[in-house]
């Protein structure tokens, strides 16, 4: 019996049709934690930052597109979404985002133990108790869904010019 072809092993199962009840169960948390930012008085603009960042730091394109355009028709500018990966380089993000950012990180690499600690003092400053709640959820979340679409593969087609 022969193994499968090449074109066979390359091809990548998309988990979140293979066993739609998780992937449903996870869609269900991430509603519910859009419902938990909002109530914290997360804008939905610091939202899509976040999930931008984390899926930076993953490297997961279909993410990025979809929050991409998630951020946009939320109201932020192309000017900030260009210069998010260096956020910390420019004067662009309030004390406010710059520390939901640094948790978002911190979330996304918890072995960096000082990172961590720096994220959290920071968050401590600018954040209250709910929105660090929110924006570790947030993080959370996001983290799942890269993981997800990287493992899947999910492609990201081309959009017609406007």
């Amino acid at each position: 019996m022969n193994g499968p072809t090449q074109a066979q092993a390359d091809r990548r199962v998309f988990v979140d049709k293979q066993s739609p009840r998780a992937y449903q169960a996870l869609t269900r948390t991430a509603e519910e934690v859009r419902a938990v930012a909002a109530d914290a008085g997360l804008d939905r603009r610091l939202v899509e930052l976040v999930n931008l960042r984390v899926s930076h730091i993953n490297g997961c394109a279909y993410c990025l597109h979809v929050h991409t355009r998630a951020a946009l028709r939320a109201g932020e500018s192309t000017q900030r979404l260009g210069v998010l990966p260096a956020w910390r380089d420019t004067e662009l993000f309030s004390a406010r985002e710059r520390a939901a950012l640094a948790l978002a990180e911190a979330t996304t690499n918890p072995a960096d133990v000082a990172g961590q600690q720096d994220a959290y003092a920071a968050a401590r400053q600018a954040l209250t108790d709910d929105e660090i709640s929110a924006v570790v959820w947030v993080a959370i979340t996001i983290n799942a869904f890269n993981r997800v679409s990287i493992m899947s593969k999910h492609p990201v087609r081309p959009i017609p010019a406007q």
